[in-house]
């Protein structure tokens, strides 16, 4: 089964409704990038009128998430993934249309084949950045991912 936008979406209603219902969409998904959307809304903000940091969390955290799975995927291994870490600053208040977008499929690339080859539990960290409708970054959000070959 390839791994496309809307079969990401159907997931995230089954499996994780929390983000399907608070509007996580992702828009697109390529080779080395991902890009991931969230509108505020009332069902979504906080007490300050701004995206609440946790819906926020989702949005990037799919975006990095995706492109493993993907990569996973086309890998042709079964590998096993989790997040070990993550940080995020926040610049701006985040209203309107939120997009986030991860481009560091490469680095996905790089951790899998040292996983493969050497059989041990590889680390990589991916960024995705959180922007307005006017290009003005609101968040950024750091994952770090542990990528383990299953054992037979």
């Amino acid at each position: 089964m390839n791994i496309t936008p809307s079969k990401l979406n159907k997931y995230l209603m089954f499996k994780l409704p929390a983000a399907y219902f608070t509007g996580v969409r992702t828009k697109e998904l390529h080779e080395n990038a991902c890009i991931v959307t969230v509108k505020h809304r009332w069902v979504n903000q906080n007490p300050f009128k701004s995206m609440f940091w946790a819906v926020q969390g989702m949005a990037a955290e799919l975006t990095t998430g995706a492109l493993v799975m993907k990569k996973i995927k086309s890998s042709g291994e079964k590998i096993s993934m989790l997040v070990a870490s993550n940080n995020a600053s926040f610049t701006k208040k985040a209203t309107g249309i939120i997009t986030f977008s991860c481009s560091e499929g490469g680095k996905i690339d790089e951790a899998i084949l040292e996983a493969i080859d050497t059989g041990e539990g590889q680390t990589v960290w991916l960024n995705a950045k959180g922007v307005n409708a006017d290009g003005v970054e609101v968040s950024t959000f750091n994952f770090e991912w542990t990528l383990k070959v299953k054992s037979l």
